[in-house]
């Protein structure tokens, strides 16, 4: 099993993001999973393991290799990876919210 980095909080200094639906935390879990913690107290895990088996992942094809997934980090209360790529925090949200733990589909 991968070791799993500490949770990683808000990344920007000085910067408290207000809305509701941003990320204030995150765990990278195994198997292409994340753990977000959402300003309003909002848990879930976001399986983002479908990306190893679609035939296009896109622009999301680094995320692919479990380091370069596991290197996600908080910029103003959005999951970013270091090739600039983000997931939508609202959408995040709203997904989770309705289903504690949410498949993202590719």
């Amino acid at each position: 099993m991968p070791s799993q980095p500490p949770l990683q909080g808000n990344t920007a200094a000085g910067v408290t993001p207000a809305a509701p639906w941003r990320i204030q935390a995150v765990s990278v879990l195994p198997n292409h999973r994340l753990a977000p913690i959402f300003r309003d107290v909002l848990i879930g895990v976001a399986d983002f393991s479908a990306i190893g088996t679609t035939a296009n992942p896109g622009i999301y094809a680094p995320l692919v290799d479990i380091d370069f997934f596991g290197q996600v980090k908080i910029e103003l209360g959005i999951l970013t990876w270091p090739n600039g790529r983000d997931i939508d925090p609202a959408w995040l949200h709203e997904s989770l919210a309705s289903d504690k733990t949410w498949s993202v589909p590719f």
